[in-house]
């Protein structure tokens, strides 16, 4: 990711059983323990979702939040959550195995999505992504590599 470094500090690996709610809320609260975003971007993180699903294919999930709670955005950045036994985002039953959390001060998150096509669009990414044990492997992955 060339604009907004990824390091394997941004990524947690979470086990258990969870749903969309607590994976928002803790990819969320990683980002705040952070100091990349203020609390109430929480709330914006569910709204986004709410107006359109943020599943963005091949296990992975990006919630972020509503344009008009950039003012919430201290520091453009990323948090990613693993949850390897998947998150069941949508209607559609999509499984999220990967959360990344963005924030973003302008529009430097459609970067990241561009940054981010490459591993959603390639083959092997979900049979890749639900055999990740470490972070250093989540993160090559994410790097599209």
């Amino acid at each position: 990711m060339n604009n907004i470094q990824l390091k394997v500090e941004d990524i947690a690996i979470i086990n258990g059983l969870y749903n969309k709610h607590d994976a928002i809320s803790a990819v969320s609260e990683n980002m705040i323990k952070a100091g990349l975003v203020k609390p109430d971007y929480t709330q914006s993180m569910f709204d986004r979702d709410r107006q359109i699903s943020t599943f963005l294919g091949n296990g992975i999930a990006i919630p972020h939040g509503t344009t008009d709670k950039r003012d919430s955005v201290i520091q453009t950045g990323l948090k990613v959550i693993y949850y390897p036994e998947g998150v069941n985002w949508d209607e559609d039953d999509n499984i999220a195995y990967v959360v990344i959390g963005i924030a973003a001060k302008s529009n430097e998150h459609l970067d990241i999505l561009r940054q981010l096509t490459t591993a959603v669009i390639a083959e092997d990414t979900l049979a890749r992504i639900q055999s990740v044990k470490k972070p250093e492997e989540l993160l090559t992955i994410l790097q599209g590599n």
